[in-house]
């Protein structure tokens, strides 16, 4: 049947916002409404006259709640096919009466769980059992039966009802049958997920289930013939990128995504004013400093070429020097924590740049794992989030940094975490002067680097995300004008590399740790 007419509702949220509305808009067209506990009183205090579930069931509500609507009276009512005859002829018989719409939203488990502190019996408290028995029920019989789990959906189902007296169409109901499996399959998943962590020891269960939502469709994907959209989880972190606010611009797009991800991960290992700017999903200019445009100016001079239409992410706001700077060149996306008011009227007249406001935060992944697509399958991983400490880490040449290298040195081994492997980095002052990512060989990744940095190479302290496994390398450095190199270490030929080393008068350090980032 196309429209149904709305004769009976069963109304049980937790979320009440909104529904006092929905409510009135039922009881103008005659609807009675059933309703229970907290949801029951909320109603009656507005004036609408509800059913108590109890007297529906002619069982009280027991166990504190827990049992008030598992019972054949109301999936009777709800899974009763109206156009079997056999159907209706048996709920009669029970004295059982359709009902024709279900309100229901879930008890608040995944916001329970997000708690730092909760006990686990608060968690297994908020597992609604009841909730998703009767949506899955009403959902099911959809060709008869409206169910609307989201409050947000109120306002599109309170115009339908007045424009149809009182009446929901199919497509509407089929809309709202799709939502109730999605949201139960989600709800599902988020207990299983919280379960898993609570007893499996090792971090890894036996199934993983994941539930995400669409944020928006992408023009594309990675490449025009793509199609693409933009997921978050359905509970995300605070500090998760998908909480992002886009303050000015046009839709973000797939590789603006990547790239954001890529810019605001690496200022995320700093804690003082810092600048980042992403071409490609690898960073092509960082650099601290104590002022914030300056940060920027320098970021931005350590690759100029390769900045162009590039992402930039700053951890502190942009100022309106900064943003004089912008109005010049050409920049996809800028992600800060903020904008100065000048700053936000100048870049605002530009329409071809994105601009979005974070909460900087400060290595804020500490116990997430990291997932990565294959073809059918899923590798999961803990987040690289190890912060090796200078005191941690071991000198192996004759030379001594000295504490501008050793500066340099931690800096560009942080920058190298976020870099694309091989990876090479050269710093000096505690900006990034060149970067060799991606390549097969790490001595062409020390090679690219050194192009980059020309002459700002000389005296620059050299980072490399994994062991040098030949001198070669550092024969490289050398050639570049590295006067200091940190690396893991852990190779077979860790002398042959290290005497190396000191025929250059490097000096040398070793984290211990290895970075790679496929």
């Amino acid at each position: 049947m196309d429209k149904v007419k709305i004769k009976r509702a069963l109304i049980s949220v937790s979320d009440k916002s909104g529904l006092l509305e929905l409510a009135k808009t039922l009881q103008s067209f005659g609807t009675e409404i059933i309703s229970t506990g907290g949801t029951a009183n909320a109603l009656e205090a507005e004036g609408i006259k509800t059913i108590n579930i109890s007297d529906v069931t002619e069982f009280p509500e027991m166990l504190d709640g827990r049992v008030k609507t598992l019972h054949p009276a109301v999936h009777g009512g709800l899974l009763a096919r109206r156009d079997l005859e056999s159907h209706m002829k048996t709920i009669a018989e029970h004295g059982i009466v359709p009902i024709d719409m279900v309100v229901v939203n879930l008890y608040p488990f995944e916001a329970t769980v997000a708690k730092p502190d909760v006990k686990r019996e608060d968690a297994i408290e908020n597992i609604d059992i009841g909730g998703p028995s009767m949506l899955r029920s009403a959902a099911k019989n959809a060709d008869a039966v409206a169910v609307v789990v989201n409050p947000t959906r109120y306002g599109a189902v309170i115009e339908e009802l007045k424009a149809n007296e009182g009446a929901l169409t199919l497509a509407t109901r089929t809309e709202l049958q799709k939502e109730v499996f999605q949201t139960t399959a989600a709800y599902d998943a988020a207990i299983a997920k919280y379960l898993g962590e609570q007893t499996d020891e090792s971090g890894f269960p036996e199934w993983i289930s994941m539930q995400f939502k669409k944020i928006q469709d992408c023009r594309y994907g990675e490449n025009p013939h793509q199609r693409a959209a933009y997921y978050s989880e359905l509970a995300p972190p605070a500090h998760a990128l998908v909480n992002a606010q886009k303050m000015h611009g046009k839709e973000l797009s797939f590789n603006n995504v990547l790239d954001m991800n890529a810019a605001w991960g690496t200022t995320e290992e700093f804690n003082v004013p810092c600048v980042v700017v992403v071409k490609h999903n690898n960073p092509c200019g960082v650099a601290l400093a104590g002022d914030i445009a300056d940060a920027y100016q320098k970021a931005w001079d350590a690759d100029s070429l390769s900045a162009f239409g590039g992402v930039v992410a700053l951890n502190r706001p942009v100022n309106k020097k900064i943003a004089e700077h912008m109005k010049t060149v050409f920049i996809e996306v800028v992600i800060a924590p903020g904008y100065d008011a000048d700053a936000l009227a100048i870049l605002t007249q530009k329409k071809d740049i994105r601009l979005l406001t974070m909460d900087q935060k400060h290595n804020t992944h500490v116990g997430e794992k990291d997932f990565k697509k294959v073809d059918g399958g899923l590798l999961v991983q803990d987040m690289d989030v190890s912060t090796e400490d200078r005191e941690d880490m071991k000198i192996v040449t004759k030379r001594h940094p000295s504490e501008q290298e050793w500066e340099d040195l931690l800096f560009a081994w942080r920058v190298g975490k976020r870099v694309k492997s091989n990876t090479i980095i050269l710093a000096k002052d505690m900006v990034t002067v060149g970067i060799g990512a991606g390549q097969m060989s790490r001595v062409i990744s020390a090679t690219i680097a050194g192009i980059k940095a020309g002459e700002r190479g000389q005296g620059s302290a050299l980072s490399s995300d994994a062991y040098f496994p030949f001198r070669d390398g550092i024969e490289e450095a050398a050639k570049v004008g590295a006067a200091a190199v940190i690396q893991p270490g852990g190779s077979i030929r860790d002398e042959e590399v290290i005497a190396a080393a000191n025929e250059f008068n490097m000096a040398m350090v070793f984290t211990g740790y290895r970075h790679f980032r496929h």
